[in-house]
């Protein structure tokens, strides 16, 4: 059966070259991507590909986002250079990789609007990649809005991916995060405060259309669906200076409603029961085949052979199986 992975993550060469040069020693999720030669060596990707059958992958570039290491005269640039890259790499070799997902120089909204317009309309991104928040600041906020529109004026998806670094502590009286909780509690938080902002913020009443593919099947949220639920239904009943009931009332759904029109990626590294709780929230048509490769903790591709092994042991049909393995990529990128 054919399978598209359409959440992994690679160096186009020349953008990789660039990066050692802007940030060479660049600490902590730094330190994680520079030990990973699967992101930088295609003769070790290729290698690791071939183990699966009717293998491909939509192509994206890994953490920490460019305005995070780079200077701000920089970071247009480096955007630039990992599109290119990218489209270079999807003409090379267009049966292993069937698209690539755009990066923006989000710390100017506008010059990340024009970049999005350009890698799709010019290279043919099927769409970019949006961290949970641009150096601090919530992806809500109005300077991003023509981003959105940019987006939602194509149909294209956004990948929603979390970041967050150690020096957001876990406790006030500390002043870094302790033993990588930042990441393995911290990252789920971002992307589920971020689904959160953008429902509260209108965006899909604006935009109807709007698609937007949650890293690591949605987070938080599937499993807190009681408090996306019943519990935000009440929003405003534990907040004493604000009126949030009004502006529950100008929504046109219930925030549940809102969560479940987000997409939601397999990348659970293997956790069967968390996938099924997922795939329950938001529906077989709104799951899509994701691995997070090349992030194992071996040498090798236990990442998708993994959730390999929990997709074929869904309780699904064949044909529902298909759409989460590549249908419904074809169809939210318009890859046909």
């Amino acid at each position: 059966m054919r399978k598209i992975d359409i959440f992994n993550h690679i160096y186009p060469p020349k953008y990789y070259e660039r990066v050692m040069q802007v940030a060479p020693d660049y600490k902590d999720i730094g330190k994680r991507m520079r030990g990973i030669p699967m992101l930088v060596d295609l003769d070790v990707r290729f290698r690791v590909m071939d183990a699966f059958d009717e293998y491909e992958q939509v192509l994206s570039l890994p953490t920490p986002p460019i305005e995070i290491f780079a200077r701000d005269a920089d970071v247009a640039d480096l955007a630039q250079a990992a599109n290119d890259g990218m489209a270079e790499l999807v003409a090379r070799h267009p049966r292993r990789f069937p698209g690539f997902v755009a990066s923006l120089p989000y710390h100017d909204p506008d010059a990340a609007a024009r970049e999005a317009s350009r890698a799709i309309d010019e290279l043919g991104a099927r769409g970019i990649q949006m961290f949970t928040n641009v150096r601090g600041a919530p992806m809500s906020a109005p300077a991003y809005l023509p981003v959105f529109e940019t987006l939602a004026a194509r149909d294209l998806p956004i990948w929603l991916h979390p970041f967050r670094g150690a020096e957001v502590a876990d406790y006030k009286t500390e002043d870094r995060s302790q033993y990588e909780i930042w990441w393995t509690f911290g990252w789920p938080y971002e992307t589920s405060a971020a689904m959160a902002r953008l429902v509260f913020a209108g965006y899909f009443d604006r935009f109807p259309n709007l698609k937007i593919i949650t890293h690591h099947m949605g987070a938080m949220a599937p499993y807190f669906a009681g408090r996306v639920g019943p519990g935000w239904d009440q929003l405003g009943a534990r907040t004493s200076d604000e009126d949030l009931p009004a502006l529950l009332r100008t929504l046109k759904k219930r925030p549940l409603d809102y969560f479940k029109m987000f997409y939601a990626d397999t990348a659970l590294f293997g956790a069967y029961d968390a996938t099924v709780c997922g795939l329950a929230f938001f529906g077989v048509d709104h799951v899509l085949f994701a691995s997070d490769a090349p992030f194992d903790p071996e040498k090798g591709p236990m990442y998708i052979r993994e959730t390999i092994a929990v997709l074929d042991r869904l309780p699904v049909s064949n044909e529902e199986r298909e759409r989460i393995y590549w249908r419904n990529a074809v169809r939210l990128l318009k890859m046909e």
